[in-house]
């Protein structure tokens, strides 16, 4: 019985003569193709050895290629689109961790595909024509914009934290308050990065109070530098005291030792006229005083991945001698985006209109229900009766750990199937291209406005029309 059924499945050559195969896989690598047969021919073996077998033989094995091309075409199809792809955000979460935080700029965009695309001066100083220090394209700019004296830019913040304590307080003691014991992103914490860099932590205070003297009355001989965590990423409400950083600075100066703040996120002027949530400036933590300050730069500065420490020079110098900075230095493609994000800053107008992240905190409600209107509408036109489309009001996230407790009101569409439930469709769209993400609730899928681009109305309008078509079922 078995070697009847076999006998249905074509050969491998005769798959790969099949017209159908041959016209829409032109220009496929062949070795992709015959694997994505064979792999095909292996799976409809088994189901023909579980006794799944048509009625009539001569239907069967035309039924049996038919299946087989069709199923070649969509593994080849899948093995072709790169894995790391861009997704439609609307989520609504701004700096959304898990689809890549900030959207670069314009300008910046444009300085990673020149670098990218020639030779250039990342280490070559060009007036001497000696080797000169990926650094140094960016110390200017960065010194102009928040105070500081020197700069060092590394490839995160949590790097940028572990040299900074590797540099300075490696075998000796590091104070810090209970309640600024974070943990980051990839469930990585403060204590765990400190460790890793040889300092010990000596915890203060309370979780929800610690006072100037519980730091005095740690200071011993092993101490090596004072550090204040910004909470960035969450809030202790209510009953709480947390000692400020110009508490810290007196008390570091008064013992002689150094006072490190990690900010986590940094932003580089005010936004609570937009209605966000006030947060320390970096120029207003710089001028507090510490010796280090360390925050990221693709989070509330709306710039690439990078981790940048600011502070006194002779600091900043040692952090450059140490081995590890090599390890954890920046490539020329995040230099380049980081100077052209930077260039944004230098006037305030221009960085919240260029640099997307910054337009998304700040975006207007009517901006938000006019991009909501013409969405619905599309939408309408697109899903006909497949499904019921209207407007919501709604909130949106800054996310990326940063501003946790902003609501940002915003404009929702909310799409409700007739055929299929919310998650199917989302499924469905998670799945997609382009990919869409949105979120589900109360059999309701939610499209955020405010993190959907003009540009991506029609692609989303598309992919939910396709989606839609694809009848009941998760595919």
């Amino acid at each position: 019985m078995g070697t009847e059924l076999l006998r249905m499945l074509p050969s491998v050559d005769e798959v790969l003569r099949d017209a159908r195969l041959v016209k829409e896989l032109e220009g496929q690598p062949r070795s992709v193709v015959v694997q994505a047969v064979r792999d095909v021919l292996e799976r409809e073996r088994r189901r023909l050895l579980a006794g799944l077998r048509p009625d009539d033989e001569n239907k069967g094995k035309e039924f049996i290629l038919e299946q087989t091309v069709r199923e070649t075409l969509c593994a080849v199809r899948q093995s072709a689109r790169p894995n790391l792809r861009p997704v439609i955000n609307a989520t609504g979460v701004v700096l959304h961790t898990n689809m890549g935080r900030a959207l670069l700029s314009e300008r910046a965009r444009q300085a990673i595909n020149d670098v990218a695309s020639s030779y250039s001066n990342i280490e070559l100083d060009l007036e001497s024509g000696r080797r000169g220090s990926r650094y140094a394209h960016l110390e200017g700019l960065l010194k102009t914009l928040t105070g500081a004296e020197a700069v060092l830019v590394v490839n995160n913040n949590a790097a940028a934290v572990l040299l900074a304590l590797s540099t300075l307080a490696r075998g000796r003691e590091v104070i810090v308050s209970r309640g600024q014991l974070v943990e980051i992103g990839g469930s990585f914490r403060v204590p765990e990065v400190m460790a890793q860099s040889g300092a010990r932590l000596v915890e203060v205070g309370t979780t929800n109070k610690t006072h100037p003297d519980d730091y005095r009355k740690a200071i011993s001989p092993d101490t090596a530098l004072l550090l204040h965590v910004h909470t960035s990423n969450y809030r202790i409400i209510g009953f709480t005291r947390e000692t400020t950083i110009s508490e810290l600075v007196e008390i570091g100066r008064s013992a002689s030792l150094p006072v490190m703040s990690d900010l986590g996120s940094g932003f580089l002027f005010d936004l609570s006229g937009y209605g966000l949530p006030s947060e320390p400036t970096v120029r207003e933590v710089v001028e507090a005083g510490p010796d280090v300050v360390t925050f990221s730069g693709d989070k509330l500065l709306g710039g690439p991945q990078a981790g940048i420490i600011l502070g006194r020079k002779d600091l900043i110098e040692r952090m450059k001698k140490n081995p590890l900075t090599r390890a954890v230095r920046i490539d020329k493609m995040t230099v380049a985006a980081l100077e052209a994000t930077l260039r944004e800053y230098l006037d305030q107008e221009r960085a919240i209109r260029e640099i997307p992240t910054l337009r998304m905190l700040t975006e207007s409600r009517d901006i938000l229900q006019q991009r909501g209107s013409r969405l619905a509408e599309l939408l309408r036109a697109a899903a006909g009766e497949k499904a019921e489309i209207c407007l919501e009001e709604g909130f949106s996230a800054v996310g990326g750990g940063a501003m946790p407790t902003a609501e940002l009101p915003s404009v929702l569409v909310a799409i409700r199937p007739v055929q299929e439930s919310a998650g199917e469709l989302q499924t469905k769209l998670r799945r997609g291209d382009p990919a869409v993400m949105g979120r589900v609730q109360e059999d309701k899928l939610l499209l955020d406005v405010r993190t959907i681009a003009d540009a991506e109305l029609q692609p989303l309008v598309e992919a939910v029309r396709g989606a839609l078509c694809e009848g009941k079922g998760i595919k």
